[in-house]
């Protein structure tokens, strides 16, 4: 390993404690500065963390700063993965890439143009989770692959958040914010999607703020809060997805992949190493396997590490902006379906990324 990426973080909300938490098991990275436009919570984050507290101007600045984390909230990715990419530094977001795909094929074209890399969340698909998962999907464990199905819901992320208002505007709702888990899973698995059908709706239901200062607040909601969609992949398999913050309990499996001789029980994509479990035609059980592939004890922020390790051996990284960008199309695509009740056919495709090696490291891969 050469020397380590140093990053700046723009953003320090809730998020960026994740991130801070796992820095120091990724030696391929340096923390450097922070910077928020809350410059007194900025201050108290880079005391935490023994670095520079500075503004995003100066930060972008920065000759000693090689790569920017955009911790930024999802109206503000696109702009400021632009600023850094023309202060000459990679960049490596959090999801979605940009509120729509016009905002973001500019970035991807700026990196394009200026040689420099972006990477976008999530990276938790680079786990043991759900690269077991795909392990036993190319080792034909399960036959070949027919389908997947994947429900995610909850009543709406206000009864726990203490400032939920983005969630439900645009570049929110269950499918933005959850969605991109799945989907880059989807993908993942089976390949590029390349046709999408879907209906869309949100409930007349009231929500207000329920924890912190903003307790009682009402939220206005300006997104679709129950999506349904069906995915066909170039290679065939048909993905079924629900999205939904309008459900206060159910029983439908969280994720499955049914194939021909089997079906896996895929963990949480939003965690990185919960255990996977397979049910063969031979007996119909579940059982769990042991983990097959992907980075182990891995948190928030090995994608960057992986994005850094590929710079240096001039390979491409994992969580990539090409791929991010094809998940937001996905949604993009999902949400006109919904409101024009058609069949949206997507331009954009991607290689499915490499597979994480059991046993291997962000650092030394």
């Amino acid at each position: 390993m050469g020397s380590p990426l140093n990053i700046g973080v723009i953003g320090v909300g809730n998020i960026s404690r994740q991130y801070f938490a796992q820095f120091p098991a990724l030696p391929g990275l340096r923390l450097e500065a922070v910077a928020d436009l809350d410059l007194a919570r900025a201050s108290a984050v880079a005391g935490e963390q023994g670095v520079r507290a500075l503004s995003v101007d100066d930060l972008l600045a920065d000759p000693g700063i090689d790569a920017v984390l955009n911790l930024t909230i999802p109206q503000a990715h696109a702009e400021v993965a632009v600023r850094a990419l023309e202060a000459g530094k990679h960049v490596y977001g959090e999801k979605p890439l940009a509120l729509a795909t016009a905002e973001a094929a500019p970035v991807l074209a700026r990196a394009a143009e200026l040689g420099l890399r972006v990477g976008s969340a999530p990276d938790t698909v680079l786990g043991t989770g759900i690269q077991t998962a795909r392990a036993l999907i190319d080792d034909g464990r399960i036959g070949t692959p027919v389908a997947a199905a994947v429900a995610w819901s909850a009543p709406g992320h206000e009864l726990w958040h203490p400032a939920p208002a983005f969630y439900y505007q645009p570049g929110g709702g269950p499918l933005f914010d959850m969605g991109p888990y799945y989907l880059t899973s989807l993908v993942t698995f089976f390949g590029p999607v390349v046709r999408v059908s879907g209906v869309t709706g949100r409930s007349s239901r009231e929500r207000t703020v329920a924890t912190g200062p903003l307790a009682g607040a009402a939220l206005p909601v300006g997104v679709d809060t129950h999506v349904t969609a069906i995915l066909e992949h170039a290679s065939g398999v048909a993905s079924t997805v629900t999205m939904s913050f309008e459900v206060w309990a159910t029983r439908i499996p969280l994720f499955e992949v049914h194939g021909t001789g089997g079906t896996i029980a895929v963990p949480d994509p939003n965690q990185f190493s919960d255990a996977v479990l397979i049910a063969t035609a031979d007996d119909r059980e579940f059982r769990e396997v042991p983990v097959a592939a992907g980075y182990a004890d891995a948190g928030r922020g090995v994608g960057l590490a992986d994005l850094a390790r590929a710079i240096e051996t001039d390979r491409p990284h994992r969580a990539s902006g090409d791929l991010a960008f094809h998940v937001l199309e996905i949604m993009e695509a999902v949400v006109t379906a919904g409101r024009e009740h058609a069949v949206v056919t997507l331009s954009s495709t991607v290689e499915r990324p490499t597979p994480v090696p059991l046993g291997a490291r962000p650092e030394t891969w």
